[in-house]
C-alpha cells in the first residue's frame, strides 16, 4: 500500500461501516478506565490504603497486561480480532463497577488485574482489526483510531473529574457508564468485517489460521526491532505523565497549576499529531514520519531539559507529543504486516514488548534521579527519541 503512487478510490460500504466500528471501539477502550481515575483518591481514603498500597493495587493493571497479554494472539486466530475486541472489551467493563464494589485491597487490585489484561487483549484486538479495516482502504487510518483513544480519554477523566466533584455516588457512576458502554458495544459487532482473519493481506500470510506458522528468521528480527521501537515510544509517551509534573515543581519551582501543563500539552498535541498523521504517511512514508517523530520526541525533551524554564518546559513537552504520537499507530501497523507472521501475532508480540516500556522507564529514570537528578535523568528519555529515530527503517512496508 502506497498512496503516492496509486490512485485513492472510495472504500467498500463495509469498510466504512467497519472503520465506524473500530472507532467506536476505541472510545470505549479509552474511555473506560479513565472515568475510575479521578476516585482513586476517595477509594484510597475509604479503603484506608497507603501511598504505596495504592500504587501496588494500581500496579496489577500492568502486570496483568503484562503476565496474560500473549494470550491476544490465539484469541485472534481463534475467535476472530473483531469478536475478540468485542468481548474482551465487554470483560473490561464487566470489571469497571467492582472499583466501586471493593472492599478491601485484594478485591480491588484483582479488579484492576482483570482491567488490565482485558484491556491489553482489547487492545492487540482492535489494532488488528483496525488493520484489515485499512487494507481494504487502501491508505493510512490507523492514526485516526488512536486519535479517537485519546479524546475519549480525556473526556472520560473530565467525567470521572465532573462525578467526583459533583458528590454523584461512585457505584451509579461507574455503574452507568458501563451500562451505556456495554450497550453501544453490543450495537457495533455487526459492523466488524466477517470472513478469515487475514484475508486481506496480500503477501501470502492468509487463510483462517493464518496460513504459515513457521515464522521466518528475518521476521523474528524485525519484530524485535519493532518492539524495541515500541518500547522506546511507550517510555516517551510516558514521560509526561511520570516526570512531566514533578519536574515542573522540583526543579524548576513552578506552582502546581503550571506543573499539569507538560501533561496536558504532550497529550493535546499527541492528538494533534494523530489527526494528522495518516495525511503525512501517504503523503511521505511511514519511515519519513517515524524518523521525524523520532527527531521531534529527542529534540522536545532537549529543549524541555536545555532551557530550565517552565515555558521551556511546557513547549518542549508538547514538542515531545507531538513526536511520539505517531510512533505507537506506525510501529503496530508495521508489526501486523510482517510478512510470514499472522497480523494477531505481530501486534500481541510487538505490543507486549511496548507495554513493557511503559513499565521499564520510570524506575529506570527514578533510579537515575536519585543519584544524579531529574533533569540528567530525562535525558534517557531524549536518548530514547534518539533510538527511535535510527530504527524507524523497521516501518518500512514489506512484501
Amino acid at each position: 500500500m502506497n498512496a503516492r503512487t496509486e490512485t485513492p478510490t472510495a472504500p467498500p460500504p463495509d469498510a466504512r461501516r467497519a472503520r465506524i466500528a473500530v472507532s467506536t471501539l476505541f472510545f470505549v477502550n479509552g474511555f473506560t478506565y479513565t472515568n475510575a481515575v479521578p476516585w482513586l483518591p476517595v477509594i484510597k481514603d475509604d479503603l484506608g490504603l497507603g501511598n504505596a498500597e495504592l500504587g501496588l493495587a494500581i500496579a496489577a493493571m500492568p502486570f496483568g497486561a503484562i503476565l496474560t497479554g500473549m494470550l491476544a494472539g490465539p484469541l485472534i486466530h481463534r475467535f476472530g480480532s473483531g469478536p475478540t475486541a468485542v468481548a474482551t472489551s465487554l470483560l473490561s467493563l464487566g470489571a469497571l463497577p467492582f472499583i466501586a464494589l471493593a472492599q478491601n485491597w485484594w478485591m480491588l487490585a484483582a479488579t484492576l488485574f482483570v482491567m488490565g489484561s482485558a484491556d491489553a487483549w482489547t487492545d492487540s484486538a482492535q489494532n488488528s482489526h483496525g488493520l484489515r479495516v485499512q487494507r481494504r482502504y487502501r491508505r493510512s487510518i490507523i492514526n485516526t483510531f488512536h486519535a479517537v483513544w485519546s479524546m475519549a480519554a480525556v473526556a472520560g477523566g473530565l467525567l470521572g473529574a465532573t462525578m467526583a466533584g459533583s458528590g454523584v455516588p461512585i457505584l451509579w457512576h461507574l455503574g452507568g457508564v458501563t451500562a451505556i458502554l456495554v450497550a453501544v458495544n453490543l450495537s457495533i459487532g455487526r459492523m466488524l468485517l466477517p470472513g478469515p482473519e487475514n484475508s486481506e493481506r496480500e503477501d501470502g500470510t492468509g487463510g483462517r489460521n493464518g496460513g504459515r506458522t513457521r515464522v521466518p528468521p528475518r521476521a523474528i528480527l524485525l519484530l524485535a526491532a519493532l518492539g524495541i521501537l515500541l518500547m522506546m515510544a511507550g517510555g516517551i509517551e510516558d514521560s509526561a505523565a511520570s516526570w512531566g509534573a514533578v519536574y515542573m515543581s522540583t526543579e524548576l519551582g513552578a506552582p502546581l497549576f503550571l506543573a499539569a501543563m507538560p501533561f496536558v500539552a504532550c497529550q493535546t498535541m499527541m492528538t494533534v499529531g494523530r489527526l494528522f498523521g495518516d495525511r503525512l504517511t501517504d503523503r511521505f512514508g511511514a519511515v519519513a514520519v517515524g524518523h521525524g517523530g523520532g527527531l521531534l520526541a529527542a529534540g522536545g525533551m532537549a529543549l524541555a531539559l536545555a532551557l530550565p524554564h517552565p515555558a521551556a518546559a511546557i513547549v518542549g513537552f508538547g514538542v515531545l507529543g507531538l513526536g511520539v504520537s505517531t510512533l505507537f499507530p506506525l510501529t503496530l501497523t508495521a508489526a501486523g504486516n510482517v510478512p510470514g507472521v499472522r497480523t494477531g501475532d505481530g501486534v500481541t508480540v510487538v505490543g507486549w514488548l511496548g507495554r513493557a516500556g511503559f513499565l521499564a522507564f520510570p524506575p529506570a529514570v527514578g533510579f537515575l534521579a536519585d543519584s544524579a537528578g531529574l533533569g540528567s535523568a530525562l535525558w534517557v528519555i531524549a536518548a530514547g527519541g534518539a533510538a527511535a529515530f535510527l530504527l524507524a527503517p523497521a516501518l518500512r512496508t514489506r512484501s
